[in-house]
């Protein structure tokens, strides 16, 4: 057995840790876990098509061979989307891809299935079991088989550590090869990197991560060398960007940016993300006015303007006007001063407080959507006040700006908001990661992601694990 270091790092043989579940993991090895992770989704998909086509109406020995059609099209639909999404997108959003592609599948096959031609309504039940079932089974299987990270070179093993002790799933173990197996990996040698091979035999990562650009040529020749390779290979900030959803700024070179110009990059996604952006921000405006005309009867109980307007950064440097309701006293701020807002600060007012706390407070930014100076999804514009400092102390700071600034962004949802230039860091990461990764799919998962938060944070448990507001005056 094996001793486990502070921080999670494992190290000893093929079993590190001490349990019977990570004795079965390593005994079944990356190949097994992926062969019960497609059986249980089979048998779980295969279920929810039988029972919910045997509601609508009953399905005698003829239509198997039609049920068996469906549920392989959702199968492979499933399959599909979660080998293309970054595992830092959760096991929730490549089952809803997948499910809504299955979904588009079936019905165009529907019509010339004699044995099956179900309404409807009955598809779209039928997609409904489909997602649950499956978003069920992965999002159990990523809790409990926790996936192995081997790091080779000498920069990156804290970082990675402390990563995967900040990510909630809990579901990543970094281990490290014992110095009588292969040297040691963390500043490899050409002796150490001569028996890598023993040591993926002996530990079984799944991810073996090169964090060191200098033996990174070597290691990667003993790598393809190996018979059996049952791991994925990836750069420090690669891994990053596919486990963890964020970018490590530290890391971070002038040719990363390369990838925000490549050949690659689907430009017409620009059009339909604008489209959306106006028939969201419409609808949302209307939606939301009988909303604000209530939180103003309210606002206007205290001295002061119902909205406040401010300015912003918005994508290329360009300043922008925001519209937000008033949240804050009118004497917050002296002229000129920009100062960010603190936990349960002073300042703000017993209804600018709830408003805050649910991002009630920017519905407003729907007509900043509107005009086109803002997105739904996107970085958080920045006040002028504050880029002097950040630029500063934060590098590659102003490359945000290379895109809209949003309403709510990918940083938003998974660090909270900025109080000072580390947090400020932290945010540019996953700012960073959504600037390269981008799509419809993961702006959805955004925008649902929000609207479960504004829930959440009415519960004062989920208040405290919050962070501050932002660095709004306002």
């Amino acid at each position: 057995m094996s001793d486990v270091l502070p921080g999670g790092v494992s190290t000893g043989t093929a079993r590190p840790v001490g349990d019977g579940l990570a004795a079965a993991r390593t005994w079944l090895g990356p190949r097994g876990r992926v062969l019960i992770a497609m059986g249980g989704r089979a048998t779980v998909v295969a279920m929810a098509v039988a029972v919910i086509t045997a509601a609508a109406r009953p399905v005698g020995a003829g239509g198997l061979p039609a049920l068996a059609l469906v549920t392989v099209i959702w199968l492979v639909c499933l399959r599909a989307a979660a080998a293309e999404a970054p595992v830092a997108l959760g096991a929730r959003v490549p089952a809803a891809v997948g499910t809504l592609t299955g979904l588009v599948c079936v019905m165009a096959v529907n019509p010339w299935v004699g044995a099956l031609q179900l309404p409807l309504s009955t598809l779209i039940a039928m997609a409904l079991g489909v997602f649950l079932s499956a978003a069920t089974w992965d999002t159990v299987l990523e809790r409990v088989t926790r996936r192995r990270v081997l790091v080779i070179g000498d920069s990156a093993v804290e970082e990675i550590v402390a990563a995967a002790s900040r990510d909630p799933r809990g579901c990543f173990e970094v281990i490290a090869a014992p110095a009588g197996e292969a040297g040691d990996l963390a500043a490899p040698s050409d002796a150490a990197l001569s028996g890598l091979a023993a040591v993926v035999e002996a530990q079984h990562p799944d991810y073996i991560v090169l964090a060191d650009e200098q033996s990174c040529s070597a290691a990667v020749e003993r790598l393809l060398d190996m018979t059996d390779r049952r791991f994925r290979v990836a750069g420090l900030t690669s891994f990053f960007e596919h486990v963890f959803g964020c970018v490590p700024i530290l890391h971070v070179t002038p040719m990363w940016f390369l990838s925000l110009l490549h050949v690659r990059q689907r430009m017409r996604c620009r059009p339909v993300k604008r489209l959306l952006d106006v028939a969201v921000a419409a609808v949302g405006l209307v939606c939301a006015a009988p909303i604000m005309l209530v939180l103003a009867l309210f606002i206007k109980r205290t001295p002061g303007p119902v909205l406040y307007h401010q300015t912003r950064l918005g994508e290329a440097g360009r300043r922008f006007t925001i519209h937000k309701l008033r949240s804050m006293g009118i004497t917050a701020e002296r002229p000129g001063e920009a100062v960010y807002a603190q936990q349960d600060d002073p300042r703000v007012t017993g209804v600018g407080r709830f408003m805050r706390r649910t991002h009630l407070d920017e519905l407003p930014q729907l007509w900043n959507v509107l005009r086109g100076d803002m997105s739904l999804v996107g970085p958080r514009p920045e006040r002028p006040e504050f880029v002097a400092m950040l630029e500063n102390e934060v590098p590659y700071w102003s490359r945000r700006l290379l895109v809209r600034p949003g309403m709510t962004g990918w940083a938003q949802v998974r660090c909270g908001y900025a109080t000072d230039c580390a947090s400020s860091a932290e945010k540019l990461s996953y700012d960073f990661w959504y600037m390269r990764h981008s799509n419809l799919a993961v702006d959805l998962a955004v925008c649902v992601r929000t609207l479960v938060l504004m829930v959440e944070i009415l519960d004062p448990r989920a208040r405290r694990r919050r962070r501050a507001p932002t660095g709004d005056a306002r």
